[in-house]
């Protein structure tokens, strides 16, 4: 099973882009963030003429929202809100594989925070910290040594030294502050899960799927940061067979900021 997740900032802008990653990957399911659409007004048929006729949303007007489009039934949907919030970051679907064995996919996009990593003057940063510890306890609430989940998404945090182009530059800049990595640690402890990608890619090296608008030339520059991940349960460690950030789709005509992020699952 192959699981791609993607903010794609604007799903209505950029129909051609997924359609073409759909053609070229053949994902299984795909997650985006962002899509920046209410659910009337999400592209009708997106993904049809691949076989993807199963999409759950959770959208909104302008900002924020996600969506799962998926190959494969799912039999139950559901989006939560969090932080007393309504603004469309979180949606989860459950399946079964062919021995009848439950799993879940959790598509979450994280508050970015703002510009000041202080959660007394930066209510931004305050909802973001707050968003990832109820994530962390709803998932400890949940711990069980046999669930199969997968979490999904943009989550707005690089945590280790080599998914930023430079640590000690951007340890005072948000998504790479030690009051957010500590606060990742935590969600990551909650069900100990594994990070997918860097379970192929050691701590040493670099890697990042996003790189900012501003750079003239992101590409040659490098200053990106890991922001977008894709985890798993201990139950389905020994499932992960492949991982791959897609950074070429950076360089598209009119981009998304973020890389594709794929993992191929062994369910």
């Amino acid at each position: 099973m192959r699981v791609c997740t993607w903010n794609i900032n604007s799903v209505r802008i950029r129909i051609d882009h997924i359609n073409r990653l759909l053609a070229d990957q053949k994902p299984d399911l795909l997650c985006l963030q962002e899509i920046k659409v209410e659910n009337k007004l999400f592209p009708a048929n997106l993904g049809l003429d691949y076989g993807y006729k199963h999409i759950f949303l959770n959208g909104q007007k302008s900002y924020n929202g996600v969506a799962i489009i998926s190959r494969i039934p799912f039999f139950e949907a559901q989006s939560k809100h969090w932080c007393n919030k309504n603004d469309a970051r979180h949606a989860w679907v459950k399946f079964k594989n062919h021995s009848d064995v439950n799993f879940e996919l959790h598509n979450f996009y994280v508050p970015a925070g703002g510009d000041v990593p202080d959660p007394q003057t930066n209510e931004k940063f305050a909802h973001k910290l707050e968003f990832i510890k109820e994530m962390t306890q709803w998932f400890s609430n949940r711990r069980d040594k046999a669930n199969r989940f997968i979490l999904v998404g943009d989550l707005n945090v690089a945590p280790l030294e080599n998914d930023v182009w430079s640590h000690k530059q951007l340890l005072n800049v948000v998504s790479h502050t030690p009051i957010e990595v500590e606060a990742l640690e935590g969600l990551s402890s909650s069900h100990n899960w594994v990070d997918a990608v860097r379970y192929f890619v050691p701590p040493e090296n670099k890697l990042f799927t996003w790189w900012s608008y501003r750079a003239k030339d992101w590409e040659q520059s490098n200053r990106g940061r890991r922001l977008d991940h894709i985890w798993v349960t201990p139950a389905l460690q020994n499932s992960i067979s492949s991982a791959s950030v897609l950074k070429n789709i950076r360089g598209w005509e009119r981009p998304s900021d973020h890389a594709p992020v794929i993992v191929d699952l062994d369910i």
